[in-house]
């Protein structure tokens, strides 16, 4: 694939993003635009490996097809690449810029040398697609007459509609928000996936014959029990949308807030004002703490910083990672090493250091007499977690965000349904037909299987697809 000595001759790449200290003055995407020769440059670094593990189930979760559309990029062949990215994914313009990027840590050329730059390639082929006017609406030729209601429209009630839809079913998908996307659109900041990216995607869906209803909360405005009497099928796809608290002295009162509480609000805020009805959780001018790592801990320093914090740190419970793979960590498995994100950058830009503490546990939250937060008190703890005596510190804090990931999904759906859940909370549903302890309801992707990647939500979200369409026609010739 690609150049065949192309992974000897050039070295990787990425496409940078914005300078730090400009991108932190809006809410635009922090990418660049890339070079098109750059872009051949790095898909010739693609290997012809005999054995593709990008491809892998330690790799991509929805199995693209990455050494043909390196290759054709390389061969500036954009509509064939385009052709071939959309055969497994049915948003690459949301996976090339929110996915972690697991094929890149599966890449064979990563076992000695640094992993072809698959990323930015998927981003980079589908921006050009729509550039282009390539991607346009497909209704199908034919309906088949079956009934489908997809609870949520996050990745995996998106991807399983519009595959539900390519099969002919007529869909109608029910979103509790105000807007179309779920965590695509109030979960992910806009510098990292501009809004308008998933409503151009949804008018397309529109187009294709997908009915979409907001503010339809299903379980409190709208009976589960009658979407289930009315449609031949129902699939559940609702998210983990329970997030892991802290009851640690001094949690209750203002000032600490749920990551999701003030990254929903911003966003709602951005999209209906520009930020000027103030009805948000705002950071300007205050010292903020973000209680957690991953994903959304960055994005939470990442919005603190565009509201102009005062100052910025992020605890980590564990130990700060190797700079390269431990041995307990070896080749195709996801590396587990060190690494700076946007965010991380941002606030070395603005603060001068990178703003993690490691090994750190919050023990409580200082409040003065009139229960305003004042700071957090906290203990280092050593590999094994355990308190280092002697270690506490206090840390000032006038804002407190708490990024420590999510439980389950909400219960009041399943239990209008009278659904099974596991000992986990999640919803009951066979791993292989999605089929939950209810006839006709499904269920699929976080809300089956606890907090996960966008990516193998949407590989949910058209597995469940293909299942419904199974049991509803009796074969099914969805991928």
């Amino acid at each position: 694939m690609g150049k065949a000595t192309g992974f000897k001759e050039f070295d990787r790449q990425t496409v940078p993003y914005r300078d730090a200290g400009e991108r932190m003055l809006d809410f635009k995407e922090i990418y660049t635009a890339p070079d098109e020769a750059h872009l051949a440059t790095q898909g010739a670094r693609c290997m012809d490996c005999g054995v593709p593990f990008c491809q892998s189930n330690n790799g991509c979760p929805i199995s693209n097809l990455i050494p043909e559309w390196n290759d054709l990029v390389y061969k500036h062949q954009w509509r064939d690449a385009l052709d071939r990215l959309h055969k497994t994914n049915n948003f690459p313009e949301f996976t090339g810029r929110v996915c972690p990027a697991p094929c890149e840590g599966a890449c064979v050329l990563g076992i000695t040398n640094p992993a072809v730059t698959i990323k930015n390639i998927e981003a980079a082929i589908i921006d050009r697609g729509f550039e282009e006017g390539w991607v346009v609406p497909e209704p199908p030729e034919h309906r088949t007459g079956k009934t489908i209601a997809v609870i949520g429209s996050g990745p995996c009630g998106l991807s399983a509609a519009a595959q539900l839809n390519k099969a002919g079913h007529s869909v109608t998908v029910f979103e509790r928000e105000d807007r179309i996307g779920g965590l695509l659109m109030y979960g992910i900041p806009n510098m990292k996936l501009e809004k308008n990216m998933i409503e151009r995607r949804v008018d397309i869906l529109r187009q294709e014959g997908i009915e979409f209803l907001v503010n339809q909360d299903v379980g409190k405005t709208v009976d589960p029990a009658a979407l289930v009497k009315d449609f031949d099928a129902v699939l559940l796809a609702t998210g983990a949308t329970v997030a892991r608290d802290l009851p640690i002295p001094g949690r209750e009162g203002p000032g600490v807030h749920l990551a999701m509480e003030f990254l929903t609000a911003n966003t709602k805020s951005l999209l209906d004002s520009n930020l000027e009805n103030g009805h948000y959780i705002s950071a300007k001018d205050k010292n903020v703490i973000v209680i957690g790592g991953g994903d959304t801990g960055t994005d939470c320093i990442g919005t603190s910083l565009r509201h102009g914090c005062k100052s910025l740190v992020n605890f980590e419970l564990l130990p700060q990672p190797p700079e390269t793979r431990s041995e307990d960590n070896p080749w195709p498995l996801w590396p587990k090493i060190f690494r700076v994100d946007y965010g991380h950058a941002e606030s070395a830009n603005r603060f001068g250091k990178d703003p993690r503490e490691y090994s750190v546990l919050s023990k409580s939250f200082l409040r003065s007499d009139d229960g305003t937060l004042k700071g957090v008190v906290t203990v280092d703890v050593d590999h094994n977690l355990k308190e280092i005596p002697g270690s506490e510190r206090t840390f000032e804090a006038d804002l407190v965000l708490l990024s420590m990931g999510f439980l389950q999904p909400e219960h009041y759906i399943n239990e209008a349904l009278n659904l099974d859940i596991d000992a986990r909370g999640n919803f009951t549903a066979d791993n292989v037909n999605f089929r939950t302890s209810v006839a006709k309801v499904y269920a699929a992707a976080d809300c089956r299987r606890g907090q996960d990647l966008v990516v193998r939500a949407i590989n949910e979200g058209r597995e469940a697809a293909r299942e419904i369409d199974r049991d509803l026609m009796g074969f099914s010739e969805l991928p």
